[in-house]
């Protein structure tokens, strides 16, 4: 199950909206095929490894990080597939995830003869494709990752707002690597104004996909020669405005191929669980927070956060007027505070990233 693990995460970040899935095949104690599920649309993990195996799939035993499917989609259901090479035994990291379907590969292999075993490394198989599960079993709203990075005493940016670089070139990598494997990136007007970033995912030596960009812009002040509307990527770019934003202006904008979505105000701001409903609408998973201050703090406010990425670097300011990596009023007693649970702590040359989930 480990290796079937390990397979499957070659594929995190080119298989949205599926979930990525790695198989094994193994016969008297031998590894006889292997295989992953690559893109949506292409064959799934099963498929992979019973093919590899060719006729050594008789009697064997496949592991499996997710439940076989046993319904047709783009591609026949993989249970079929299973039964007609005549596997005996089947072992299942963790079960189908939507509540319609759970269970329901697992019960067809079962009705045909097959020896089925679940739960197999369950907590990893779930941690793997955990905004498919999000998704999947929440009204199909997005999976939200928050990304910060401070100093010490908790700044992003010194008082002029110079922030390049808080955190090294591995924590930057480290972030990338992220950005290829979420659907979608987010970043307020203020960041776009103050960095023009790029929001790709930029990995030396590395086959990468670049996220969705989404840019929170209420009064679309963006520029026309901002990168992210002129630079060369295959990944859209989504610019999310109030109602009201001018017409010539929207017009100017979509003419570059970026597509303007409109949401409510909520006290002045874009209402991000509406946004949390539209972009679930079109399919987008997985979001990862960038943003600024003003940003990060309404996204815990409104509730949509469910994983947090705190890099801190080992360096201060000593002082008290840089730019906080929240904006805003927070609560009155620290029994209130947001709290991390599942907290994994890792050090990347001298930064630390503490990591963990929002209730």
């Amino acid at each position: 199950m480990q290796q079937a693990l390990s397979l499957a995460r070659k594929a995190k970040g080119f298989t949205s909206p599926n979930p990525c899935v790695g198989a094994v095949v193994v016969k008297d104690g031998q590894v006889v095929g292997k295989g992953f599920h690559r893109a949506a649309g292409l064959a799934h993990a099963e498929v992979e490894a019973i093919d590899d195996a060719g006729a050594k799939a008789e009697g064997a035993t496949i592991y499996v990080t997710l439940e076989p499917c046993n319904h047709f989609g783009k591609t026949p259901p993989c249970t079929y597939k299973i039964i007609k090479a005549k596997i005996k035994k089947v072992v299942v990291g963790c079960k189908d995830p939507n509540p319609h379907v759970c269970g329901g590969g697992i019960k067809y292999l079962h009705e045909n003869g097959v020896e089925v075993v679940s739960g197999v490394l369950e907590k990893e198989a779930k941690i793997l494709i955990e905004e498919f599960v999000w998704y999947i079993q929440n009204d199909k709203k997005p999976f939200v990752i928050l990304k910060c990075a401070s100093t010490l005493d908790g700044r992003i940016a010194t008082s002029t707002g110079d922030s390049k670089w808080i955190t090294n070139e591995k924590s930057r990598e480290y972030v990338h690597k992220i950005r290829h494997e979420v659907d979608a990136i987010l970043v307020g007007s203020g960041t776009l104004h103050a960095d023009n970033p790029s929001l790709t995912s930029r990995i030396k030596g590395v086959q990468t996909k670049d996220p969705i960009r989404i840019i929170l812009d209420t009064h679309l002040s963006i520029k026309e020669n901002a990168k992210v509307l002129i630079q060369n990527s295959n990944a859209k770019t989504i610019i999310v405005t109030g109602p009201g934003a001018i017409k010539e202006k929207k017009a100017l904008v979509e003419s570059t191929g970026a597509q303007i979505l409109e949401v409510s105000l909520k006290a002045q701001r874009l209402d991000l669980n509406e946004l949390m409903i539209k972009l679930g609408q079109m399919s987008i998973l997985s979001l990862l927070i960038e943003g600024g201050s003003v940003v990060a703090g309404s996204a815990l406010k409104a509730g949509i956060v469910n994983k947090v990425l705190f890099f801190l670097a080992p360096k201060f300011l000593g002082s008290s007027d840089g730019i906080p990596v929240f904006e805003g009023h927070g609560p009155k007693l620290i029994k209130d505070a947001f709290e991390l649970k599942g907290v994994n702590v890792t050090q990347f040359d001298t930064d630390i990233l503490v990591q963990g989930y929002l209730k």
